[in-house]
C-alpha cells in the first residue's frame, strides 16, 4: 500500500498577518494622499487661471514707450477695473494688441501741450516726475483738445518714442477698450513692487 504524503501549508503567524495588514493600510493611505494632493493641485491651478483671466491679467512689456517706469521684458499684473484717475497706468486694446500708457486726462477734460512738451490739463500745468524728457512727440492734434465723454487721454512716459493720444490714429481711448490698470511689477525681482 502506498502512503500519501501530505503537503504542509505554512500558516502565517499573527505577527506576519498584522505586518501585512499594516503594509496594505499604508499603501491605501499613500494612494488616498496622492489622489487628494493631485485633486488639490488641480483645483488650485484652475482657480489661479480663473483669477488671472478674470481679474488679474499678467502682461510682459514689449518696447520702451513707458521707459523708465516700465522697461522692455518686465512682467506686470493688471487689475481689471473701469475706474481710473489721472496718473494711472492702464492697459487697453488697440488693433488686437494690448498697449500700456499713462492716463493724462479724464473724460470731458481739456488738454494742451506746448512746443516744449509741457502738458496742461484744464489750464493747469501737469506735474510729471515720471517723464525724463519732455517733447511734443508724434502729434497731429490741435490744442486745446477736448477729451470725449467716454474717453481717456493717454501718453507714454517716453514721449519721444510713444504713439498715443497725441496722434489721431489712437486718439482718446474709450473706456470699453480699457482692460484695467497696472498695479504691480513681478519681474525682475530686483524691481518687484507697486507701479506708479
Amino acid at each position: 500500500m502506498e502512503r500519501k504524503t501530505e503537503k504542509r501549508v505554512a500558516v502565517p503567524s499573527l505577527q506576519d498577518i498584522q505586518a501585512e495588514r499594516k503594509r496594505i493600510r499604508r499603501k491605501e493611505y499613500y494612494r488616498q494622499s496622492l489622489r487628494g494632493t493631485v485633486y488639490v493641485l488641480v483645483v488650485v491651478a484652475a482657480v489661479a487661471v480663473l483669477i488671472a483671466t478674470l481679474f488679474l491679467p499678467i502682461l510682459q512689456i514689449s518696447g520702451d514707450s513707458m521707459s523708465p517706469t516700465l522697461e522692455h521684458d518686465e512682467i506686470v499684473v493688471l487689475l481689471k477695473t473701469k475706474e481710473f484717475k489721472e496718473g494711472d497706468l492702464i492697459g487697453f486694446y488697440y488693433q488686437g494688441k494690448i498697449l500700456l500708457k499713462r492716463v493724462i486726462a479724464l473724460p470731458e477734460s481739456e488738454v494742451a501741450i506746448d512746443g516744449d512738451g509741457n502738458v496742461y490739463v484744464d489750464g493747469a500745468l501737469l506735474e510729471e516726475p515720471y517723464v525724463t524728457e519732455k517733447v511734443l512727440g508724434d502729434c497731429d492734434l490741435e490744442f486745446p483738445y477736448k477729451v470725449p465723454g467716454t474717453g481717456y487721454f493717454v501718453m507714454g512716459d517716453r514721449r519721444s518714442n510713444s504713439v498715443d493720444s497725441r496722434n489721431s490714429v489712437i486718439g482718446a481711448v474709450s473706456r470699453d477698450d480699457i482692460i484695467g490698470k497696472i498695479v504691480i511689477r513681478v519681474w525682475p525681482f530686483s524691481r518687484f513692487g507697486f507701479v506708479y
